[in-house]
């Protein structure tokens, strides 16, 4: 509901102001529920935004805000995941949940567009947002409950980044072929391009991680290096600076291949470890990275979605139902297939399914560069906005019921156990 007030532009530092206060109050008041924070700074930014008060607009300063945000979100969560326990998770049948949790919600998206006879490129990209995971949503939900490290956890956000690689490389491929004449051999060639950016990262990633593997193998040669450069630097916060300029290195190789400048950032963070630069180095980088982020960026990124949220332009009520049911229900579907395929047990694989169900910032991004571009009307990417919210802020709620579930039947499995060895 639109209360229709005037809305007077507020200069940019006291809309920052008003939007943080707001998310931090609502996220304190989740969190004192024991609900993910992030839930009550989206709903600070439903409130503050369009859909009731009309009091702060998503304006281009708080979208540079909220991308800093992002930025820092996965550089945290990618300090504290180990790159080989992702490499583990996607090897043999597990790759299984990754294509079934993708192609079905594509497929199924397709299908919705196709019934409510969208025009094809607009179908396309129905199914596309349909099909992502939100890997800095994901993260920041696991975070929250506290499951980023457990193997369901490692698994959702494996998935996450299959699925966010290979949405963002589609995306590349639509965007190159709205300015061909859409025949097979143009389409063709697009694709072949696309996909050759992508082996080049998956090459550059390759390369790092092998040659970090190496010289680790040999002691602590990097950690001791550091130290020294560090010792020379005059400079405060050197370790932040030259932490974060890797970081960017990555991110701006991902950009000029085409892909979200996140994925990189997600990289280049996983690939750095305690056993690379030391105990102490990770500690200082895990503490300011936190600090920044926590307590500022990421709450103004999440009040940014709920800003994103307006009713007003919906004329058709059949899609806007159709591409929640089904984007809810192709993506649990997907992961619970993926997951008993993979010698998953039930509980496990609906938990996957849960937890890949997110769409949050990717989903809109990619929403909103269709928007930009002209493949879609203010109708589907209002209709996208809708169902990326919605997503994301159910999904910590029954992710939450999942992970409970699963502890519980932990608990009595192992009572079980002690009770035959008795």
């Amino acid at each position: 509901m639109n209360l229709d007030l005037p809305h007077f532009e507020l200069p940019f530092f006291t809309n920052l102001l008003i939007l943080l206060v707001t998310a931090r109050i609502f996220g304190e008041i989740f969190e004192r529920f024991k609900q993910p924070a992030m839930i009550g700074e989206i709903i600070a930014g439903i409130i503050l935004g369009p859909s009731l008060l009309n009091f702060i607009h998503r304006t281009e300063d708080i979208k540079v805000i909220s991308e800093l945000g992002i930025f820092l979100l996965v550089i945290l969560a990618g300090l504290e995941i180990n790159i080989d326990d992702i490499l583990k998770s996607l090897k043999g049948k597990n790759i299984i949940i990754s294509i079934l949790a993708f192609f079905l919600p594509i497929l199924s998206g397709f299908a919705v567009g196709y019934f409510f006879g969208q025009e094809l490129m607009t179908t396309a990209f129905i199914g596309l947002c349909i099909a992502i995971t939100a890997l800095p949503v994901s993260i920041r939900i696991l975070m929250d409950l506290g499951k980023i490290n457990s193997d369901v956890g490692q698994k959702i956000i494996s998935v996450a980044i299959f699925d966010d690689v290979l949405a963002l490389t589609i995306l590349g491929v639509l965007l190159n072929i709205k300015d061909t004449d859409m025949s097979i051999i143009a389409v063709a060639k697009v694709a072949s391009i696309s996909l050759l950016k992508l082996f080049v990262f998956i090459a550059i990633l390759s390369f790092s991680y092998l040659l970090i593997k190496k010289v680790t193998k040999k002691g602590n040669y990097i950690e001791v290096s550091l130290d020294k450069l560090l010792s020379v630097i005059k400079g405060k916060e050197a370790l932040f600076a030259i932490f974060f300029a890797f970081v960017l290195l990555f991110s701006t190789i991902t950009e000029i291949l085409g892909f979200h400048f996140i994925i990189g950032a997600f990289f280049a963070a996983m690939l750095i470890s305690e056993t690379v630069i030391g105990k102490e180095n990770i500690k200082t980088i895990e503490k300011t990275t936190s600090s920044l982020a926590m307590g500022f960026l990421a709450p103004i990124f999440f009040a940014g979605i709920g800003l994103e949220f307006n009713f007003t332009s919906i004329n058709s009520i059949g899609l806007l139902v159709a591409v929640i049911l089904v984007s809810y229900l192709s993506k649990i579907i997907g992961g619970y297939l993926g997951g008993t395929f993979a010698g998953l047990n039930r509980e496990i694989s609906f938990t996957l399914g849960i937890g890949l169900n997110a769409r949050g910032i990717m989903e809109l991004v990619i929403a909103n560069i269709a928007f930009k571009a002209g493949l879609i009307n203010v109708e589907i990417f209002s209709i996208l906005v809708i169902m990326g919210i919605l997503t994301t802020l159910t999904t910590p709620i029954m992710l939450k019921r999942c992970f409970r579930r699963i502890d519980e039947s932990s608990k009595i499995a192992s009572d079980k156990i002690l009770l035959k060895n008795e």
